[in-house]
């Protein structure tokens, strides 16, 4: 049998905050959004369907505290923000991205392993 390292823990917590910021539906579709091209914040939200203004805003401060996003503004009037992966946001959204694929070629089977689960449950 092995012994748990002592620092595996703390590794687990911090692997595990970023997975769940990284996991959730709104920072995906964010990163994956500004991929293609920087945007200004309404732009965002016309692109991420049935996201709210608020939902926004914090997807984006989060992104931005973690270094994956900055923000730019610009000095018009009014003034113009615009948003942008950084290096790091980059460098997550290929692996966001074969996610998804993955996720859209297996599709037709998790559908199916989920039906007969149910069918045997139900």
């Amino acid at each position: 049998m092995t012994t748990p390292l002592p620092h595996a823990h703390q590794d687990c917590r911090a692997v595990s905050s970023i997975l769940a910021m990284v996991g959730d539906k709104w920072s995906v579709l964010v990163v994956m959004t500004l991929r293609q091209q920087p945007r200004r914040f309404n732009e965002l939200k016309r692109a991420i369907d049935g996201i709210s203004q608020q939902m926004l805003t914090r997807t984006l401060k989060g992104l931005e505290r973690d270094g994956l996003v900055t923000r730019t503004v610009h000095p018009t009037v009014p003034p113009q923000v615009e948003y942008a992966l950084t290096e790091l946001g980059h460098s997550l959204a290929d692996p966001v991205k074969q996610l998804g694929e993955w996720v859209f070629s297996h599709l037709p089977a998790i559908y199916a392993n989920r039906d007969r689960y149910d069918q045997a449950a139900g």
